[in-house]
């Protein structure tokens, strides 16, 4: 069975409203790398240097990464020469293969919830990435599968930024708990955690400030809400998810980086990937990091954060194709 064919019936499997958000969201990506690799396939038509420079060059221009293209363009070299493969068309399930490997890789994107008990997520990242917009659409995922959730507003610096989580709350019918502007966050987070025990909640999903990662003390007070937290609820937190502006690319790939180093980091959320170009960029951070991807950005409205999977992320770069292949079969 053709590479196009078994994705085809994995994703048959899949809900076809989810289906239809990646094919919608990664509409700008699929124009990046999947129509410009056809366009060379056609006009190249034979396996050459050159081709594999232009390959190299398109794959660079959507953000996948310098790293992660050159080992691709190696594991294609040696495909080739394996395979024997001279015509160009017959490089492109190859290459979908290798995006779907590296995709995989440390493929966990199932949230960590709590056995028992409260459930602690916790959001890090620098402003103006969609961290209280993820929040607020988490909350509405949560609450929509029968969840009982309260917010946490650990982002006092920033302004408005309390005001923004309180309008989120407001929309989902979610409970924000809170103090002044420029509390100690690690304070807010303590009330929240009392909080949520009294209610017996089942997810208390907590913001942070938009944390610059060359600051060492915000860091610090990272780790003191970290600790904060473990007094109360030892196994917490469940989760501390990063999230990052899939139009920035390679910055975000920086700072994915960083963070990971530093602050714990288990899983990352891609934002915005519907208004970028750069989606690309979710392949080189699935293969530099050991970090899953766990939740994608892929429009605006309030069911467009999505659980990430590689098929379906792979299925949508190669819709198009796979839609030709099966008329040429039908043909």
């Amino acid at each position: 069975m053709s590479f196009f064919k078994r994705l085809k019936e994995t994703i048959a499997s899949k809900t076809e409203a989810v289906t239809n958000i990646f094919k919608d969201g990664l509409a700008k990506t699929r124009t990046a790398i999947v129509e410009k690799v056809e366009e060379l396939i056609t006009r190249r038509k034979k396996i050459d240097e050159a081709f594999f420079e232009e390959l190299e060059e398109i794959l660079i221009g959507a953000d996948v990464g310098v790293n992660t293209v050159m080992q691709l363009i190696d594991d294609l070299r040696a495909e080739v020469k394996a395979r024997k493969i001279e015509d160009a068309s017959d490089l492109q399930p190859v290459l979908s293969e290798k995006l779907v490997e590296i995709l995989k890789g440390v493929d966990d994107p199932e949230l960590h919830m709590a056995e028992s008990g409260m459930t602690v997520i916790l959001f890090v990242g620098v402003n103006g990435v969609g961290k209280t917009t993820t929040i607020g659409k988490l909350a509405h995922k949560f609450k929509s599968e029968g969840k009982s959730v309260l917010l946490a507003a650990g982002d006092t610096f920033r302004a408005g930024a309390i005001e923004q989580l309180e309008v989120w709350g407001q929309r989902v019918g979610v409970d924000v708990i809170k103090q002044s502007a420029g509390a100690d966050p690690a304070a807010v987070m303590y009330d929240a955690v009392q909080a949520a025990k009294q209610r017996s909640v089942d997810v208390l999903l907590c913001d942070t400030a938009g944390r610059l990662q060359n600051k060492t003390n915000l860091m610090d007070e990272l780790n003191k809400i970290f600790r904060v937290i473990q007094r109360e609820v030892p196994t917490a937190p469940h989760e501390v998810l990063l999230v990052l502006d899939a139009t920035t690319g390679q910055n975000a790939l920086s700072q994915a980086k960083l963070f990971g180093e530093k602050s714990g980091v288990t899983g990352l959320v891609l934002t915005k990937l519907d208004g970028t170009a750069k989606g690309g960029i979710i392949i080189a951070i699935r293969n530099e990091l050991n970090l899953p991807v766990k939740l994608v950005g892929l429009g605006e409205k309030m069911d467009d954060l999505q659980q990430f999977d590689s098929d379906q992320f792979v299925h949508a770069l190669f819709a198009g194709l796979i839609q030709k292949k099966d008329e040429e079969e039908q043909a």
